[in-house]
């Protein structure tokens, strides 16, 4: 009965989070889903003016890819381009918009990965990148590895002409008080983009191309007054990031340390690719068990190689986004209905 009763309040949660997947055709030209991050997101706490500011944001960040898309880019160039508008909005946890550590810095990590070869580039904890999915870009393409930290990613991002700036361009006066909020209320504790409503504002974009090639991609700047160099689930190919043509693209957002234990991002695509699960229903048995099992939150999107897009979240929402080659049309979501 015990076991009865637990299946039954799991199925109740679930059912209560589940957000369908759009309804895509097959065979398509192009696809593209993206998210902006997952957390505590309510109509109670969202003004008219932050939803239209949100939704405009996402829009042009689906535009940017779509027009890679429908030119006849690749799968790749799509997702960076996408994620480069996130990255250059002071909206979202990266680049941009990035919180700040606990001595007061901008960490900015991010990771790219091609479905069609599985080769992937990543770059953690760096503080003068202006577009870090770019250079997680050129770490694939132009150097035998697959992570690059620190100072050397930035030496390397100086030998790849990828834009620096001064670490100030990353201040902002809102990002500042947060970490000032959190100080002064615990000098220890963490947040995960601490807003009052503690949105988790990672970025991510995974696409599909004419060819049939997926990509994935995410950028973050990770938790307001972290120390020590901490790295979360991003950068780290399985855990945040994954594509493969066998069986789907991923991107996360949410508590990292929770992603990395459940190698989030490679467990949806094996359950698609060896049980044969639709992108829902993989992202919903990682999302909507086992993560919720283990204390984790947060959400994923999930692009499969015949254009099937899912998202799945355990929080009170997510911004996300979608369109396709059939429904150019952006389809915007952000509360959990």
């Amino acid at each position: 009965m015990a076991c009865f009763t637990r299946l039954i309040a799991f199925a109740f949660a679930a059912a209560s989070l589940f957000v369908a997947s759009p309804s895509w055709s097959m065979n398509m030209e192009y696809a593209l889903v993206i998210h902006g991050g997952a957390g505590t997101i309510t109509r109670d706490n969202m003004t008219a003016e932050t939803e239209a500011a949100y939704r405009a944001a996402l829009t042009e960040a689906l535009r940017a890819g779509q027009e890679v898309l429908a030119s006849g880019g690749t799968a790749l160039d799509a997702v960076g381009a996408t994620i480069m508008v996130m990255e250059d909005s002071p909206l979202f946890n990266a680049g941009k918009g990035a919180v700040f550590t606990n001595d007061g810095r901008n960490e900015l990590d991010a990771a790219i990965m091609d479905g069609k070869t599985l080769n992937a580039g990543a770059i953690a904890g760096v503080t003068r990148v202006r577009n870090p999915i770019q250079l997680a870009r050129a770490v694939m393409d132009k150097s035998p590895h697959v992570m690059l930290a620190g100072a050397g990613a930035e030496e390397f991002a100086r030998e790849q002409n990828i834009t620096l700036v001064s670490p100030t361009y990353f201040f902002t006066q809102r990002r500042f008080d947060q970490l000032r909020a959190v100080q002064e209320n615990d000098k220890d504790a963490l947040m995960l983009d601490h807003d009052g409503d503690h949105k988790y504002g990672t970025v991510g974009a995974v696409a599909l191309d004419k060819d049939g090639n997926l990509a994935a991609g995410t950028s973050t700047g990770g938790l307001t007054n972290k120390k020590w160099g901490r790295i979360g689930d991003s950068p780290i190919i399985g855990a945040g990031t994954y594509a493969s043509n066998k069986s789907c693209g991923v991107s996360g957002t949410g508590t990292g340390e929770y992603f990395i234990r459940l190698t989030i991002a490679r467990e949806i695509c094996a359950l698609m690719e060896y049980k044969g699960y639709s992108a829902q229903e993989a992202a919903d048995e990682v999302v909507q068990k086992r993560l919720t099992e283990i204390g984790g939150d947060g959400g994923v999107i999930v692009l499969d190689h015949d254009g099937s897009a899912a998202y799945s979240f355990n929080t009170e929402g997510m911004y996300r986004a979608h369109l396709n080659s059939a429904n150019p049309d952006p389809v915007i979501g952000i509360y959990g209905e």
